[in-house]
């Protein structure tokens, strides 16, 4: 039987779907004390067992984007806010590379907060 958070990913469409697992596997590889963990319906990551960052898709575009859990506290060009107090995100388009670079910058940001 898969589990809950596995599923997530099976039951996404391409090109998101292929998108999403690529995400999954970079931000597991990207430092040994990032784990995953299936919270509030959602694949989420934490980094020392505190909620680090998740994968989603925008309801009305269907396009994937990465949310950073302390974003409030992190300036990057590429980060939205919208509506939300305290996390941002970082749109991630399917036809393209994934922003490895970006990703890696914001990361790094993120992880000072939580050392």
């Amino acid at each position: 039987m898969l589990r809950e958070i596995d599923n997530f990913y099976i039951q996404k469409a391409e090109p998101a779907k292929s998108y999403l697992q690529a995400m999954r596997h970079f931000i597991l590889k990207y430092n040994n004390n990032i784990t995953e963990a299936w919270k509030y319906k959602m694949p989420f990551f934490c980094y020392k067992g505190k909620m680090f960052c998740y994968l989603w898709l925008d309801k009305k575009t269907l396009q994937p984007y990465l949310g950073i859990v302390e974003g409030k506290n992190i300036e990057h060009p590429q980060l939205i806010r919208g509506e939300r107090s305290r996390m941002k995100i970082l749109l991630l388009d399917p036809k393209k590379n994934l922003p490895l670079t970006v990703i890696d910058q914001i990361f790094k940001k993120a992880m000072l907060l939580y050392n």
